[in-house]
């Protein structure tokens, strides 16, 4: 999976971080120590860690991917990553 979006509100930026979906990649998931979790009244999963998005950030860098773009969409802040694809 090349593409990863992590995201936090803005008055928890010292965690927890969103870092994938219900379909999001396990294994890497598993690396970031992710748990799966369900809010309620969301008809969706959410992959969540307690760590900073500062962390989150340089886990996934030590793994190859690269921060594309970041934003701030009302209360929330929301980074792009990218990783090229591994020939097999």
């Amino acid at each position: 999976m090349p593409y990863v979006l992590i995201s936090t509100q803005i008055r928890l930026e010292t965690g927890p971080t969103i870092v994938g979906d219900e379909h999001s990649d396990r294994e890497l998931m598993n690396y970031l120590g992710a748990e799966k979790t369900n809010i309620l009244g969301n008809n969706f999963s959410e992959y969540r860690v307690n760590d900073p998005p500062r962390v989150v950030l340089d886990k996934l860098e030590t793994i190859g991917y690269n921060v594309i773009s970041m934003t701030g969409v009302g209360q929330t802040l929301v980074w792009c990553l990218h990783r090229a694809l591994r020939k097999p």
